[in-house]
Formats: structure tokens, C-alpha cells, sequence
């Protein structure tokens, strides 16, 4: 295609298409996939969702677990899910599941081998957001939001990059990531030793720093049998970074960290966004 896009699949659902592409990527230096659900023609477009996903996904996950294009076409919701990491041979990696390629982060990486392709808050915040405006969305606005470790990036792209969103929002979000066992493996290859780095990719140091000028709206959900939830600082800690009153925080009782819980809670979240979207 002229804009770079390579469409790999496209499939009718609810009304609407649900697609595929490749392409290019300067900040990843390598090829990138995305998904995006477009609504049916007929049902006026109120903006986009950029959803975020966790370790080991890629940008599937979502399409396929979250049932959210029922919702998403009733509403006029384009959905894009990128991939969690850059891929391919060549492609620095590790053996563990919580580094490398499926783990990236969100972060721009300084440290090698990873500085070389893992550049995933450039490319979401820059490039992807670009894509979005120029090629799917006809320059309407943007929430973000996410799921864990996408969580985290929802959260702190909305923070640093808050000039593209409108809303925000996470599940069991990994909102201190220099407090937690993921965080600081992942911050410390992808960064190096210097923790002061790491605060600038962390919510709730981001929060502190930043509060006063802060003005999105913000909801996470819990689930409160998240076997993650004490484990690896999973929302609790944002409860106390902020006196903003924006945030909107919801323990479900009963619910873990998969999928399934995502799936009970993504229509009010892509609801929660419309709103927002639709006021602008």
C-alpha cells in the first residue's frame, strides 16, 4: 500500500471489519504488526481506543479474548491493538517469559542489546499515533488503554504523552513497576542501574511529579483474587499518588488476572471512553 500498510487479513464482524496490517517500523527497526476494528459504515465514528496488551501477547490477544467489537461497533469505536514488543530475527530476546521479545515494556530502551529494536513507547506514542490519525481515524480523538504490563503503558503514555488522549484506562495495571519483581527486571535490562531513569516510566512516580498539570479521566479495574495483586504492586500504590480525584478505582471480587475478567469489564471501559470521546 502507498502509506507503508501491508493489510495481512480482514474478517466481517458485528456490522464492522476486523483487520490486520504490517509495516516498517523506524523506532522498532523492524517489521510491526497491528490490529484494527473499524465499526460498520453506518454507525458514526466517535473516536479510537488504543489498546495495550500483557506479557507474552502479541496483538490477537485482545481481538480474540475480549469480546469487545459487539460493543465497540454499537458504539462507533475503532479499536487498534498493537504488539507487545518488536519481533523477527535479529530481534534481541531472552529465554524468560517476562523479557525480550513479548515483554517490551513500553519503554525506549538505552541499553543493548535491547536499544537496538525495543523503542515500543516511541513507536506507540510517535509512529503508531501517527498511523492512527492519518490512516484510520480521520484525526478524531484517542483513549488509550490496557491490560497488566499494557496497563502500565496505557497509564504512563497518558501521563507523558498526554496530548493524544482523551481518556485513560487499565486492568490490574503494573502502576509501580520500580517496586516490583516484572519492573525491575524490566527496567533495570531495558534502562540500565540508574533508577532515576526508571521513575520516568513508573505512574505513580509520574503521577507525583506531575499531578498538578493532570487533568484525564482514569479508570481501573481490579480483580481482587489477581493472583499478582500483592505480588507485583498491581493498583494498589496509585490509590495514594494522587489527591486529583480523577481516578476511578474498582476492586471486582472474585476475579483474577486473565482474560475472563478483561472480558466481564471491557464494555464498561469502552463505554467509559465513548463518553469521553463523544464530549470532545
Amino acid at each position: 500500500m502507498s502509506d507503508g500498510l501491508t493489510l495481512l487479513s480482514e474478517n466481517k464482524c458485528f456490522g464492522g471489519t476486523q483487520q490486520r496490517y504490517s509495516h516498517y517500523s523506524k523506532y522498532l527497526n523492524s517489521e510491526a504488526i497491528f490490529s484494527v476494528f473499524m465499526p460498520p459504515v453506518s454507525t458514526p465514528t466517535v473516536g479510537v481506543v488504543l489498546w495495550l496488551s500483557g506479557l507474552t501477547c502479541n496483538d490477537q490477544n485482545f481481538v480474540t479474548k475480549a469480546g469487545a467489537q459487539r460493543v465497540a461497533a454499537e458504539l462507533g469505536l475503532i479499536i487498534v491493538c498493537p504488539d507487545t514488543s518488536p519481533r523477527g530475527e535479529g530481534v534481541a530476546n531472552d529465554e524468560a517469559y517476562d523479557l525480550g521479545q513479548g515483554a517490551g515494556f513500553y519503554v525506549d530502551a538505552t541499553e543493548r542489546p535491547w536499544s537496538d529494536h525495543f523503542k515500543m513507547f516511541s513507536y506507540i506514542n510517535i509512529e503508531l499515533i501517527d498511523i492512527i490519525k492519518e490512516r484510520f481515524s480521520d484525526g478524531k480523538k484517542v483513549a488509550i488503554s490496557g491490560h497488566s504490563m499494557g496497563g502500565h503503558g496505557a497509564l504512563i503514555s497518558a501521563l507523558k504523552a498526554t496530548e493524544h488522549y482523551i481518556s485513560v484506562s487499565a486492568f490490574a495495571p503494573i502502576v509501580n513497576p520500580v517496586a516490583c519483581p516484572w519492573g525491575q527486571k524490566a527496567l533495570a535490562a531495558y534502562l540500565g542501574e540508574n533508577e532515576e531513569a526508571w521513575r520516568e516510566y513508573d505512574a505513580c512516580e509520574l503521577l507525583n511529579m506531575r499531578s498538578a498539570a493532570f487533568t484525564l479521566p482514569i479508570l481501573i479495574d481490579q480483580g481482587a483474587s489477581d493472583e499478582f495483586l500483592d505480588t507485583q504492586c498491581l493498583t494498589k500504590p496509585i490509590e495514594s499518588a494522587s489527591n486529583l480525584g480523577l481516578i476511578d478505582i474498582r476492586y471486582q471480587n472474585g476475579y483474577d488476572h486473565s482474560y475472563f475478567f478483561v472480558s466481564s469489564f471491557i464494555e464498561d471501559h469502552l463505554r467509559f471512553h465513548a463518553e469521553h470521546l463523544s464530549a470532545m
